[in-house]
């Protein structure tokens, strides 16, 4: 079955992100500061605008082996993060969300402010690998660091959320490795229904793994206790 899906507001600029040097969003935070930096790993997998949150550890944004939510399967397939943030958001057991960043494209680094405090002291990362049908790399409920000055640095995997089958044809892809124009439609034949670590690209139909394969990590996210 087929399904059309809007385009993605970040592909509209990708061009010029992809001749930059990252993005920067500032965290207004009234308790403990953080700055955090992502650094995209990959080769030729553009990472879509982040979501950054800062929460309790009663929560979580995904888990493996279960479905993911319809708002983490929006950031998986299109790289729309503003459904996620918005229901974060309105949560009592969430601190902080970043979600107003650029695209990060491959081998380059972005840097976000993001507040915190004593009882919101874990942070989750999503994004999008663009060149897939629905890979996000991810970050999951780690504990920030406590001292001032202090910071920790994590390897960070990419999973396929189980919501879209991995055809790999440019009708069903948002990202640049396809012609404008092609198309960013949902097809839910074989969607394996759970969230997994992803196992690539394997050059199916458009996408050659030679460009746009990956192995874990696909990126390093440092984070720095600035107040």
């Amino acid at each position: 079955m087929r399904h059309r899906k809007n385009i993605p507001a970040f592909l509209l600029g990708l061009t010029l992100l992809l001749a930059g040097t990252g993005a920067s969003a500032d965290g207004q935070g009234n308790g403990l500061h953080y700055e955090v930096t992502i650094t995209n790993l990959t080769k030729a997998q553009v990472f879509s605008p982040p979501v950054l949150v800062t929460h309790n550890r009663s929560i979580a944004l995904f888990e493996a082996g279960a479905e993911a939510s319809a708002e983490l399967a929006m950031v998986a397939e299109d790289g729309n993060g503003g459904p996620l943030a918005d229901t974060l958001s309105g949560s009592p057991r969430v601190f902080e969300v970043q979600a107003t960043g650029a695209a990060i494209p491959p081998g380059m680094s972005a840097t976000y402010l993001i507040g915190a405090d004593k009882r919101f002291d874990a942070l989750s990362i999503v994004a999008m690998l663009v060149n897939t049908n629905d890979a996000f790399m991810a970050l999951d409920s780690e504990r920030l660091p406590r001292e001032r000055g202090k910071s920790r640095s994590f390897e960070v995997d990419a999973y396929d959320a189980g919501s879209e089958g991995n055809n790999e044809n440019c009708a069903f892809v948002p990202g640049p490795a396809c012609p404008a124009g092609s198309g960013n439609a949902r097809s839910v034949a074989d969607a394996e229904g759970y969230v997994y670590v992803h196992n690539g690209v394997h050059g199916i139909a458009d996408l050659a793994p030679a460009a746009y394969d990956w192995r874990n990590p696909v990126a390093i996210v440092t984070v720095r206790r600035t107040r």
